[in-house]
């Protein structure tokens, strides 16, 4: 190495010299350093099962497969009630060394006799993640700065296969069109009430009795166990209630109708409509032969399903009925985490106003603005600063566990 460098400054030197020479030609310019040839970062995930996060996984032989691959109700999402067994795998969130656009997995995986394996993604940025993505190519429309996996496998019953080895992945930085922030989206969708009170939900939360959580029938919302990473606001069609809600189940019918993204984005049903649940287009004009995703037959049009605390505290529904659903993590703004839930909702800053719906432990809320009202001593604090949400109602800042995503400022 030493030598190189001598004959390096050597050769320097003497093209110094001769550059001024009558006749002697001028030394070409270096070349520019070129760029490098994968510019991209890379890493493995740990498949190691023992966090309170995985569900009905487990790690053997050199292989992560289900721990129960039959499909019981404490195998399955609770709300879909599917004719599969499934495991979830969730790894730690990863720092990335630069912000990225792109994710690509590439999984090592055996499946048979109807198993499958899949790998999905989602990022960090502005405060909040991003909905789940298939990990074979996730891109996001703005770089991310933190990236977590999972790894979900699903068996009909105990002779099918769904095993992984291995899985990698890489996050580099590719052109995308940023989308302007916007009003979290709202629709109106038929909710169910799930009961199934002691079954298991998609992210292994035992179900309790009136309990506070929501299902969609898609993975991509579903929160990680006890948290509200993905919160919906359920409301009665004439906004006398409300409630605040975590997504901690997969369904009901289907596990991959995203029905509130466009078509360029829906995971599945892209023929549809925004907006429109496949199970209500299969129940209202047969769409796919009146089936959902198994091939069972629709037999109501639910989009939504609700836990019996949600149905019948939080809106007090006494049946099955047609429900606004605003999907908040659609949106952006200022949010704040019930810590200590059910939490009523209030007409005004103090609890001598009536209640109009509830907020469930770890739902995320948009904040509007904050003010001075009763002193309430609470599970956090005591204070007398309430915060307006979005819509109107109020909740104190002693049962909140923390509040981010922007500057709130007072009413």
């Amino acid at each position: 190495m030493a030598r190189a460098r001598r004959t390096l400054v050597a050769l320097t030197a003497l093209l110094t010299l001769t550059a001024g020479l009558p006749g002697t030609p001028a030394p070409a310019a270096p070349p520019a350093p070129a760029a490098p040839a994968d510019a991209a970062e890379h890493w493995s995930a740990d498949l190691a099962v023992g966090g309170d996060d995985d569900v009905n996984v487990a790690w053997r032989s050199g292989r992560l497969r289900l721990a129960d691959p039959r499909p019981t109700p404490r195998t399955r999402p609770a709300a879909a009630a599917g004719p599969v067994a499934e495991g979830i795998l969730l790894s730690a969130p990863r720092a990335l060394d630069r912000p990225a656009t792109r994710v690509r997995a590439r999984l090592a995986a055996r499946t048979r006799a109807g198993g499958t394996a899949t790998a999905q993604v989602r990022g960090w940025r502005a405060g909040r993640w991003t909905e789940w993505r298939d990990a074979a190519e996730a891109v996001f429309d703005q770089p991310v700065t933190r990236v977590q996996t999972r790894v979900v496998l699903t068996t009909p019953d105990a002779t099918a296969e769904a095993t992984v080895t291995g899985l990698t992945l890489s996050a580099d930085r590719v052109a995308t069109t940023a989308t302007p922030a916007a009003a979290a989206r709202t629709y109106r969708v038929y909710a169910t009430r799930i009961g199934l009170v002691g079954g298991v939900t998609a992210n292994g939360h035992t179900v309790a009795v009136r309990d506070h959580f929501a299902a969609l029938p898609t993975r991509r919302g579903l929160s990680p166990r006890g948290t509200g990473d993905y919160t919906v606001k359920v409301c009665t069609t004439n906004g006398s209630r409300c409630e605040y809600a975590p997504v901690w189940d997969v369904g009901p019918w289907n596990t991959r109708d995203d029905w509130w993204n466009p078509p360029t984005v829906r995971e599945n049903w892209k023929d549809l409509p925004q907006g429109l649940p496949e199970a209500q287009a299969a129940y209202q004009s047969g769409y796919n032969g009146g089936r959902d995703q198994f091939g069972r037959t629709v037999r109501n049009p639910a989009g939504l399903d609700l836990a019996d605390g949600t149905f019948w505290d939080g809106l007090r529904l006494a049946d099955n009925a047609w429900v606004d659903v605003t999907l908040l993590w659609t949106g952006s703004g200022a949010r704040a985490v019930v810590g200590s839930g059910p939490l009523n909702l209030r007409a005004g800053a103090s609890t001598t106003y009536p209640s109009r719906g509830l907020a469930a432990t770890a739902a995320q809320v948009p904040v509007e603005c904050y003010l001075t009202g009763q002193r309430i001593a609470g599970t956090y604090r005591t204070t007398t600063r309430w915060y307006r949400l979005v819509g109107g109602t109020y909740v104190s800042h002693a049962y909140l566990s923390s509040v981010s995503g922007g500057t709130v400022p007072r009413c």
